[in-house]
């Protein structure tokens, strides 16, 4: 997926409320089924990126590697802070 289009998903889901920003939100939603794709940064810590995808793995939701820092995720979300996981809400 090119970073135009993914970056277009993260405004329209924002935009919508579908977004869940952080990895222990991201974590619960993946544990109760809510999620339907999850976004790991580049510079995920390893540990985190390997419960993600263990976790989605289990739940059946895409998890997706972006080719974007943890800190432009923040500036693109509109937050003062670094983002490493987003999930994207059904």
């Amino acid at each position: 997926m090119k970073l135009e289009d993914v970056i277009s998903e993260i405004k329209r889901a924002i935009a919508d409320h579908k977004a869940v920003i952080g990895t222990k939100e991201t974590m619960a939603g993946l544990k109760l089924g809510r999620m339907r794709k999850v976004l790991i940064t580049s510079n995920c810590p390893e540990k985190v990126r390997k419960d993600v995808v263990y976790y989605g793995r289990l739940a059946g939701c895409a998890v997706e590697p972006i080719s974007m820092p943890n800190d432009e995720l923040g500036v693109l979300c509109r937050k003062p802070f670094s983002i490493s996981v987003l999930g994207l809400r059904e």
